[in-house]
């Protein structure tokens, strides 16, 4: 059993962040935040996915304007990056965000100081967000210019005792670096020498693949060592993708059950269906369900039964027809052409009885 580290709890928008809240999904709009629609359309498809909390990038004034109102039309928490200029952030903190997120590597210390006292005027988290990229110039110097674990939970430990001097500690943190090890290192470290929750991610971990496989290891070790509040998936596509394969470590780990558990053979010589086509239909049709049920699409006679028997729906098929199961009891015999819509109408009805 995973015992989670205790951290102080947070209310972002609403949201539960730390203590014994759950790990909560968070992603960021690919979208211009200056494109109301194109942002508000794409955070409304990202909460039905299952995203709780959800970050926009405000690069000038004319994004900072378009704050008020991406706020008014969803309901979720939003969370304003800022980066660079901090009259930015003292702009935004006025049009009603849950929270902002600062990088120390890019905004003066003095400018963070003005940004912490408006933030504490209006009540709002601040993750202060270290990243391997962007260090302070003396600490990468220090560090021999190398962004390690080292040079990450000292900056993270520097601004933590200036918003601790400021009275401040509404606030949660990031160490990210694209090396899974090094990021780690970094957010064991850190979670030995403070109490606030921590914000776990790969940083610019690339495309689909990549990134699924260096944030299953990253994140997934930390959470399975109790370390972590709240994960983001970076991936370098659909942000849609970053919530899904997020709730797939979570699922993997125990940690929390939402949506469904998709398991498929991988197929070989002996599987007589097409198992893909099958999972990627389910995998589109179930795209936004939250409710947790585990399916199993089989192809063969090895496996398949056993593993269609231990889900909630499963499917044993063979040349040109299968067995469907339910809660371990096989129910019936349908043909290959009617697999999909069997297995939709058996998940239906078991979501609705539970």
């Amino acid at each position: 059993m995973i015992k989670r580290r205790q951290s102080k709890e947070l209310n972002l928008g609403g949201v539960r962040l730390g203590g014994d809240a759950p790990v909560i999904v968070q992603s960021m709009t690919s979208t211009d935040t200056r494109n109301v629609e194109a942002t508000v359309g794409q955070i409304k498809a990202l909460e039905g996915a299952g995203c709780e909390i959800v970050r926009v990038a405000v690069i000038d004034e004319q994004a900072v304007a378009s704050i008020g109102e991406i706020c008014r039309r969803i309901s979720i928490p939003l969370i304003a990056d800022i980066h660079f200029d901090y009259r930015l952030a003292l702009k935004v903190l006025e049009q009603g965000v849950s929270g902002i997120r600062i990088n120390p590597g890019n905004i003066g210390r003095y400018h963070i100081k003005e940004i912490v006292n408006a933030a504490k005027e209006r009540d709002v988290v601040i993750r202060l967000g270290i990243n391997a990229g962007s260090l302070e110039r003396e600490i990468l110097k220090k560090h021999g210019g190398k962004p390690t674990s080292t040079a990450l939970v000292e900056s993270a430990l520097r601004n933590i005792e200036l918003f601790e001097n400021i009275g401040f500690t509404n606030f949660k943190l990031s160490l990210k670096s694209s090396d899974v090890l090094t990021t780690i290192e970094a957010y064991r470290e850190i979670a030995k020498r403070c109490p606030y929750p921590l914000h776990l991610g790969v940083t610019e971990a690339g495309t689909i693949i990549n990134a699924t496989i260096k944030s299953a290891l990253g994140i997934g070790i930390l959470l399975l060592e109790g370390i972590g509040d709240t994960i983001r998936v970076s991936i370098a596509g659909d942000p849609i993708s970053e919530v899904r394969v997020a709730y797939g470590i979570l699922r993997a780990l125990g940690i929390r059950y939402v949506g469904p558990d998709i398991i498929a053979c991988p197929t070989c010589g002996r599987t007589e269906i097409n198992v893909v086509k099958i999972a990627e239909e389910l995998e589109r049709r179930l795209a936004r369900m939250k409710k947790y049920i585990k399916i199993a699409i089989m192809g063969c006679v090895v496996n398949g039964p056993g593993e269609a028997r231990d889900a909630d729906i499963g499917l044993a098929g063979g040349r040109g027809f299968g067995y469907l199961f339910r809660k371990g009891e096989r129910i019936r015999k349908i043909k290959e052409t009617e697999f999909i819509d069997g297995l939709m109408e058996e998940i239906k009805k078991i979501t609705e009885d539970s």
